[in-house]
């Protein structure tokens, strides 16, 4: 795949839409960085930190020169000053709600900790957008199998019951990858 990184930017700074877009989102320290570079097939496209709360703008990819994967900064747990966070908020909230070409939304939650209620509240939010909404999973490798299954069982009735895809990913055994890349793709192109 080949992947062009178009910038960070803010709500006041993204530029015209010219492709389809796919948003990523989810709690800091989920992963999302990891996911990226799972999906975009590259391994330090999405710096990868240690440090929850460090993609503070929306961080635009143009993948196959077709549609565009957007970074959003993660909520929940962060050091920054309440200003910076208000700042990501608006970006967050503006790019969701503004974007034209966004067709869908990609929400990631870490398995080991569903179901935190500031992720139900998350999954809830992005429901109501209207826009096509794949919730992934991430960190299955860090479960063993009978856990996984039990949680994978547990996920599935929430997700039947309010409708919503879902996949079970791992950034390290490349776990749900190839359905969720097709998902993104073929969200991209509806």
């Amino acid at each position: 795949m080949n992947v062009e990184f178009l910038g960070s930017f803010t709500s006041d700074t993204l530029p015209a839409e010219s492709y389809p877009e796919v948003a990523v989102a989810g709690r800091s320290n989920v992963g999302k960085s990891s996911f990226i570079n799972t999906v975009l097939m590259r391994r330090n496209i999405a710096r990868v930190s240690s440090t929850p709360g460090k993609t503070r703008t929306v961080n635009l990819y143009l993948c196959d020169g077709t549609y565009v994967l957007a970074d959003l900064p993660g909520y929940g747990y962060s050091k920054a000053p309440k200003t910076e966070k208000a700042r990501w908020t608006r970006d967050v909230d503006a790019y969701l709600t503004k974007r034209a070409n966004l067709k869908g939304i990609v929400l990631l939650v870490d398995i080991r900790h569903f179901p935190l209620p500031i992720d139900r509240e998350a999954i809830d939010w992005f429901s109501s957008l209207g826009r096509p909404l794949l919730v992934v999973f991430t960190k299955a490798d860090k479960l063993k199998r009978s856990e996984l299954s039990r949680r994978e069982s547990d996920i599935s009735g929430i997700c039947r019951e309010k409708k919503i895809e879902y996949a079970v990913f791992s950034a390290k055994t490349n776990l749900g990858k190839k359905e969720v890349s097709g998902w993104i793709r073929n969200t991209a192109r509806s």
